[in-house]
């Protein structure tokens, strides 16, 4: 079933409170957004009060794809990110940085990239909500926090397979030093000085005298890539605040020679099309709106960011959701091996990164129209 979303006109006079598809009307709508089956007028009238309002309504759904996705490629893609080797010698794993505000999906984004290589939907990084976040633990008194590294590894009759890849996760980010991960913090950990399991604290900053910090880290201590995260639901909601932490933290980790990306999160949640079939994604109208609207927040190009959706409340794995989530995952190393490039000159024929990960059509990766 496909849908309409509405944009208001005026027009003449109906009950108060009432929706007429030129029909009996409906009385006592309330919510922002109303969801109309396509065998119904495209015109509809709603009253408020003495305004009366002609409700032009358009297709929740664009003719055409404004990206392709391969769908059914799940197993390619499985293949290609397990077989992918960092390009840079000194480099065995590519590790890459989740920052976001509480809540936008950063734990449950691992947890699903996991559960993509194990066949089951499990909670591998412990997920909460925005006032439970994971990475909040029992630390309440001190504001403490958790800085984990979480190794992607395939699951197999043979047993479990390393991946290059892993995903790190850390303190959520809030609109003040006092709210969230300070900027100070997030470019020590990107440099690589924090150790595994580190404490965050608003108050105490990660210094020389931490326990446990690395002082000289090499390569393949720092951060790859840094994928930010963001909750499509909530897009509206981040204040100019939040705009302002990301576009201050893009600038000094720019300054680092480390490409950012970002993830769109919770795509599923809005609209009727994209929860009842993921596979619209990209045909979605108002997937396509919130990632313009998560451009300006986080000051940068639609072509870096992608949509995922997570796992949440599902039991068992689905081949689409696993597609969109290794799309995601490619896009993330692309970015790392740029990161590589700057560092040596790429292995290219090692480490299949160019043939096995770069063939965008064929192995599913989206592609901007």
């Amino acid at each position: 079933m496909e849908y309409w979303t509405y944009i208001f006109l005026r027009m003449a006079s109906l009950p108060e409170g009432s929706i007429s598809f030129g029909k009996p009307y409906i009385p006592e709508i309330q919510a922002d957004r109303l969801a109309i089956p396509l065998e119904k007028s495209p015109f509809l009238c709603v009253s408020k009060g003495e305004t009366v309002e002609k409700v032009k309504v358009e297709r929740e759904l664009l003719e055409s794809s404004w990206r392709e996705v391969d769908f059914s490629v799940q197993e390619a893609l499985v293949d290609s990110v397990t077989s992918y080797k960092p390009s840079c010698d000194s480099v065995s794993e590519a590790r890459v940085l989740l920052l976001g505000p509480v809540g936008a999906g950063k734990s449950s984004f691992i947890s699903s990239v996991h559960s993509v290589f194990t066949g089951r939907v499990t909670n591998r990084a412990m997920v909460g909500t925005a006032s439970t976040s994971f990475t909040q633990k029992v630390e309440q008194q001190n504001n403490a926090r958790h800085f984990q590294s979480f190794p992607i590894r395939r699951r197999g009759e043979s047993g479990d397979q390393s991946t290059a890849l892993v995903l790190c996760d850390a303190m959520g980010l809030g609109t003040g030093d006092m709210t969230g991960l300070t900027l100070h913090d997030v470019l020590a950990v990107i440099k690589g000085h924090a150790p595994e399991g580190h404490k965050f604290s608003s108050d105490q900053a990660l210094r020389a005298e931490t326990v446990g910090y690395v002082k000289k880290p090499s390569a393949r201590e720092k951060m790859h890539c840094v994928a930010f995260v963001v909750d499509a639901t909530k897009i509206d909601s981040y204040g100019k605040g939040m705009g302002f932490t990301f576009q201050q933290l893009r600038q000094h980790i720019s300054d680092l020679g480390v490409h950012q990306v970002a993830l769109l999160t919770h795509v599923d949640q809005l609209c009727p099309e994209t929860a009842h079939d993921i596979t619209k994604v990209y045909r979605s109208r108002l997937v396509q709106r919130t990632m313009e609207k998560a451009a300006a927040l986080l000051g940068m190009s639609m072509s870096y960011i992608v949509p995922v959706k997570n796992y949440s409340c599902e039991l068992d794995v689905d081949e689409h959701t696993n597609t969109l989530l290794l799309c995601a995952v490619q896009h993330i190393l692309q970015y790392v091996e740029l990161y590589f490039q700057d560092l040596t000159e790429p292995r290219v024929s090692q480490s299949g990164f160019s043939d096995a990960l770069c063939r965008s059509t064929s192995v599913g990766l989206a592609k901007t129209a």
